[in-house]
């Protein structure tokens, strides 16, 4: 059995994306040559990774198993290529973050700042990641420190409250819905919406809102921050769902409104979150200190 590091990179992009197509593209591969190299691992595993559907793909029990192995292969052979790096930089340590949208684009950057004025040597990674994969990377050694919603995160974790992080529905100035304080997520489902990019972990939350209500949602254009999705809607091109702590931000400068979802997945905490102490490298442990000092609950 032999695999390489492109092998492991390009399993676990297709397994995050649910597509070899999109697994392909975020690995800059042909897609020829990513089935090839799918096909190749199967076989010489002698079982099935992936199980293909009309849509996409499926991860089958050994895929799953795979994708586990392979995210704390990579991370461990990042870890050495930062470290050697650093040292050539002088930099003495490098921490590897995982946070979702709205943590890591809203909550983060003023913390993340502050930490690294304070300890010049150390250097951070922030990785974008749905709260439930960063609770198993954190689980599997394939990250240091997450921030994550907590009801999301089991109980062998080591965690701290952070912020909250309310997602609000934003409209145009002119819009009826900008009328009201309030809406639920049902009665707005099936506008046109404006949305992040589809490997975004906050895009993905909201489209499976979307499909419990029996809903598809109509994403018109598909932007990568929240500050042009909020100059879409104000152009009118649809609704958008997002952070309220951006929506507050972006509302200084954009003819838009924001209107509360009743819905309780709308309302979340968010968790600084990690192995046990004892385990952690002390660099992870400073930094995890001072996010607690940024706390806001």
């Amino acid at each position: 059995m032999h695999f390489d590091l492109v092998d492991m990179r390009l399993f676990v992009a297709v397994a995050e994306a649910r597509s070899i197509t999109h697994g392909a593209e975020r690995s800059a591969l042909a897609l020829a040559s990513a089935s090839a190299r799918i096909k190749g691992m199967e076989a010489a595993l002698g079982v099935p990774l992936l199980e293909r559907q009309r849509h996409g793909v499926r991860l089958t029990a050994a895929g799953e198993s795979l994708l586990d192995h392979a995210r704390i292969v990579l991370h461990q052979v990042a870890t050495m290529q930062g470290e050697l790096t650093a040292h050539a930089r002088g930099l003495k340590a490098r921490i590897h973050m995982l946070a979702n949208t709205s943590g890591a684009s809203e909550h983060l950057p003023k913390a993340l700042a502050a930490f690294l004025a304070k300890y010049p040597a150390i250097s951070v990674d922030i990785e974008e990641r749905e709260s439930a994969e960063i609770a198993t990377a954190l689980a599997s050694g394939a990250a240091d420190i997450g921030l994550a919603v907590e009801a999301m995160l089991p109980d062998g974790l080591e965690r701290f409250p952070f912020c909250e992080d309310r997602l609000v529905l934003v409209a145009p100035a002119n819009d009826e819905i900008a009328s009201r304080r309030q809406t639920g997520f049902r009665d707005v489902a099936e506008r046109d919406f404006v949305g992040l990019t589809e490997v975004s972990a906050l895009q993905t939350h909201i489209a499976m809102q979307a499909a419990k209500l029996g809903v598809r949602l109509r994403i018109r254009a598909r932007l990568r921050g929240f500050d042009a999705i909020c100059q879409m809607v104000e152009a009118g091109v649809g609704l958008a769902v997002i952070p309220e702590a951006a929506a507050r931000r972006v509302s200084r400068s954009a003819r838009i409104k924001t209107v509360r979802l009743t819905d309780p997945w709308a309302s979340r905490r968010l968790a600084i979150c990690m192995r046990r102490r004892p385990s952690l490298p002390r660099p992870v442990q400073q930094f995890a200190d001072h996010l607690k000092a940024f706390a806001k609950i």
